[in-house]
């Protein structure tokens, strides 16, 4: 599970040992925004969109395919904004869950993000 900062931190370290990683982004954007996401003072600061998530976020996804590792994501915000499903496709993560009640919804947001992905590449041409 990549929950903590240090787990992305050392993602180079921990493919050498692990075939794949889980990123807990509840989890993971409470303990990089230093947010405790059940106070009621506080979970307005709570976003996986915050830039320092997202760094998070893209750079465990890039060192772990660079070792041809997989990586998924478990957590609330693919299911509860759109857009944060399509930067997820757009990192290149190979898999997200998402609840049950969100998952047309947010499928047709990364069926969106997939063909963005591909009219914005364009073909190799055959050789």
């Amino acid at each position: 599970m990549c929950e903590v900062p240090s787990n992305v931190i050392l993602a180079d370290e921990f493919s050498k040992r692990f075939d794949g990683f889980s990123i807990g982004s509840n989890d993971l954007t409470q303990l990089t925004l230093g947010v405790d996401r059940d106070s009621a003072r506080l979970a307005h600061l709570f976003d996986e969109e915050n830039p320092a998530v997202k760094w998070m976020i893209e750079n465990v996804i890039a060192t772990a395919h660079e070792h041809k590792r997989k990586v998924g994501l478990c957590g609330q915000g693919p299911s509860d904004k759109p857009e944060f499903a399509k930067f997820l496709v757009a990192t290149g993560i190979d898999s997200m869950s998402v609840t049950p009640d969100s998952f047309l919804h947010t499928k047709k947001a990364i069926a969106s993000a997939e063909a963005e992905l591909d009219t914005a590449t364009p073909p190799v041409a055959a050789q």
